[in-house]
């Protein structure tokens, strides 16, 4: 007989669990070249995360960060540091944000699938002003 757990409860695994199993990771350094702390929650589509943050956002298209659900990572003015991205999961559409993409971000590019809204994209990144360096 199983025992008995009430609506809400929770029930403990064995052992640790791996999230993101299998997933290709993406690490990218980011910089915060802002004056204020920027705070980045785990489904937010990396690429379009705040103009002040500087790194290679080409690599962060259709990526997300490698962290539990409910979590964010803060990056505090002149911050430097590594991340880890994997991509988003599901329909892959990515509307609102900053709108930079406002669509499907397509495949996998190492696997060449297209990705329709890339170039739009990265046309309105450079031209609303989002730092990004190439790594």
């Amino acid at each position: 007989m199983t025992q008995y757990i009430p609506p809400g409860g929770v029930v403990f695994a064995d052992g640790p669990i791996e999230l993101n199993a299998g997933r290709p990771v993406t690490k990218l350094v980011i910089r915060n070249t802002g004056d204020r702390p920027i705070q980045v929650g785990s489904h937010f589509h990396f690429f379009e995360v705040n103009a002040a943050l500087e790194f290679d956002r080409e690599q962060a298209f259709g990526k997300r960060l490698d962290i539990p659900a409910t979590t964010a990572i803060r990056f505090e003015p002149g911050d430097e540091r590594e991340v880890d991205l994997v991509p988003l999961a599901g329909k892959r559409r990515v509307n609102g944000f900053n709108n930079l993409v406002d669509g499907w971000t397509g495949g996998d590019e190492a696997k060449n699938v297209y990705q329709p809204r890339k170039a739009e994209a990265l046309r309105r990144m450079e031209l609303f002003g989002f730092k990004h360096r190439k790594a």
